[in-house]
């Protein structure tokens, strides 16, 4: 059975007028930190409080879709993020509970699903056939 990750898509853009995607296409993604800026406005001005983080890019988007890779691993999963924190000289301990968090967020999603995000809260935001 493929691991489904959350990954980065252009797909899904444009439904809100502030949407953006500057991540590679299928990228894995993570849920980033919301600066003060952001904190209680996901419209704020900086775009971190909706926006997924892209894991080798360090770039952001808007959208998020859920995607099968065959061969990839959990393990995969957890060296991605620990590797993309080390990048950003940022605690790679964190890694494995992260992997986590992300695994349990994306379990009862069918994949094809678009989500994004509004600070604390991902929902599904449009369904799509792989």
């Amino acid at each position: 059975m493929a691991l489904k990750l959350l990954t980065a898509t252009n797909a899904g853009q444009g439904l809100r007028d502030n949407d953006f995607d500057w991540c590679v296409e299928g990228e894995l993604v993570h849920i980033g930190t919301v600066c003060a800026r952001d904190q209680g406005d996901p419209d704020g001005g900086c775009g971190c409080g909706r926006s997924f983080a892209g894991l080798n890019s360090h770039r952001a988007t808007t959208t998020a879709m859920v995607r099968d890779v065959p061969g990839f691993t959990e393990d995969d999963r957890v060296l991605a993020i620990r590797s993309s924190l080390e990048q950003q000289g940022c605690d790679p301990s964190f890694a494995e509970h992260e992997a986590a968090l992300l695994r349990c967020l994306v379990r009862d999603w069918p994949v094809g699903v678009i989500v994004e995000r509004r600070l604390d809260e991902i929902v599904v935001r449009q369904v799509v056939q792989p």
